[in-house]
């Protein structure tokens, strides 16, 4: 009998290259409150980060509940804003899809970012109807890397966490991949495989890959 395999992608910096995007909506945001952050302490406290901890980090105080709400609005409407005119995925990606479809591979998307992000980059890449479970800020109640929303997209897809392949981009989203017991495929995009925790496999774009390399973390 042929394995059951499900593939789920993060999407910042692993669908689309909006990193920078967000870091120029962040730095336009921080600006307005007299905050200047390096590109240092973006690398290490936002990529991958939920809105809750940035916020929380940056401002030096708890931001939650509806002040957490009214920023992350203000911050991600700037993204949007931003990003709009941007969006595209990153090299390769909708051919490797194609591949995984063909190939009965079950997949999903586990985002840190809200579902309004989520609606956005999905209206203009063409991967949703292909999707068997959509997750994003709002839908866990802890985030990564507590692996709440790998272990929750595994049970929507209907398969165990061993027969799962996440890729991600991040410190905190490949320790939640790692902490659900799932493959991880390290997308290079905003950080060197030396600033990972160890993957099972390293990308740059997705033309480096495909159906047969994933198949080949199973053997």
């Amino acid at each position: 009998m042929k394995k059951e395999i499900a593939v789920i992608f993060d999407m910042d910096g692993v669908i689309c290259h909006t990193n920078p995007y967000h870091s120029m909506a962040f730095r336009e945001f921080f600006s307005k409150r007299n905050l200047s952050p390096t590109d240092e302490e973006f690398a290490v406290h936002m990529f991958g980060k939920s809105n809750s901890y940035i916020l929380s980090h940056f401002l030096q105080k708890t931001v939650e509940g509806d002040e957490l709400l009214t920023l992350e609005n203000e911050k991600e409407s700037l993204f949007r804003q931003i990003y709009e005119p941007h969006i595209e995925p990153i090299k390769g990606f909708n051919d490797f899809i194609a591949g995984l479809v063909k190939n009965n591979v079950k997949l999903g998307v586990a985002t840190s970012a809200p579902l309004a992000n989520l609606d956005l980059i999905m209206g203009k890449v063409p991967v949703r109807q292909h999707l068997g479970s959509v997750m994003a800020s709002e839908n866990v109640k802890k985030h990564k890397p507590d692996p709440e929303v790998y272990l929750t997209s595994a049970k929507n897809l209907g398969v165990s966490p061993d027969d799962c392949v996440v890729f991600e981009d991040s410190f905190s989203g490949i320790t939640a991949a790692l902490n659900a017991g799932m493959r991880v495929v390290g997308v290079l995009s905003s950080h060197t495989r030396e600033e990972l925790p160890p993957c099972n496999l390293y990308i740059e774009n997705y033309r480096e890959i495909s159906f047969l390399d994933i198949q080949a973390l199973f053997d």
